[in-house]
Order: structure tokens, then C-alpha cells, then sequence
């Protein structure tokens, strides 16, 4: 069973995108866009506060009508956020996902956020452990 800590080893190394509580939504989808992502996190000293999402904007919007992108993130963003550790399984926040209903999960290693897993990362490394199965399978039936 693969954990965060395993799973990470094939993500490529990256800083999380994170902002602070007072950056507009407009710098926020902006720098979404610019680093191809659908979620920053949120965070002051080092200290994970929320995360803001495509998703997050789109509800305001919807809820409200309120489009102002001059908005601090604090007004809009998840608080508090689901985590997970190293030492989490896949299927713990796949679980978690699924539950929940989020796309993307801090990664905390004592405390301190060192990554985020999307969806998309765990449906790859699901993919690459059922195709390494059915490789495996294959030469098994065939020797």
C-alpha cells in the first residue's frame, strides 16, 4: 500500500504555491494560471490558515453575484483544511477526497506543509501500480 511519503518520490520537486491572507483574488487566479494549478494554499508565517481553489471563486460568484476579484482570499478560501502526512495511505486520501469533497490535500511532515497532493496524483500513481500488476501478471502466464 503506497503512502504520501512513496508517492511523492515520483511527483516532480516543487515548492507549493502558497499566498498570504491579504492577496486579492485577482493576484490569486492570476498566479493560478501562470503556474498551471487549481489551488494555492493560504498561509501566514509558515502557518497553513486555508486554501483557495478555482472552485472556492466560482462558488462565491455563484452564491453571491459577487464577481470583485479586489476581495482579500480570506474572504473566500476553505478553513479550515484537510491534511495528511507522510505516513497517510493512498487510499486514505483518496478516501478523504471523496468525503470531503476537495481536489487537493496539504502534505505535513511535523506540522510544516512540505507538499499538496491533487487528484490527479493519486489517479496517477493508482494507474502505474495497476499497470505494474498487470505486467507482472503477464510474465507470471507467460513463464
Amino acid at each position: 500500500m503506497n503512502t504520501v511519503k512513496t508517492l511523492l518520490k515520483s511527483k516532480p520537486q516543487s515548492t507549493p504555491c502558497a499566498i498570504t491572507p491579504d492577496t486579492t483574488v485577482l493576484e490569486a487566479l492570476r498566479l493560478m494560471a501562470e503556474r498551471n494549478v487549481g489551488a494555492l494554499l493560504v498561509m501566514q508565517h509558515e502557518q497553513l490558515l486555508g486554501m483557495l481553489s478555482e472552485r472556492d471563486y466560482a462558488r462565491r460568484v455563484a452564491q453571491s453575484a459577487d464577481t470583485s476579484v479586489h476581495l482579500p482570499v480570506s474572504e473566500i478560501m476553505t478553513s479550515p483544511v484537510w491534511t495528511v502526512t507522510l505516513q497517510s495511505t493512498r487510499e486514505t486520501c483518496m478516501s478523504i477526497m471523496t468525503n470531503k469533497r476537495v481536489r487537493h490535500l496539504p502534505v505535513l511532515d511535523n506540522g510544516r506543509v512540505v507538499n499538496v497532493l491533487s487528484i490527479g496524483d493519486l489517479v496517477k500513481d493508482a494507474l502505474n501500480e495497476q499497470e505494474e500488476t498487470i505486467h507482472q501478471l503477464e510474465q507470471y502466464v507467460n513463464s
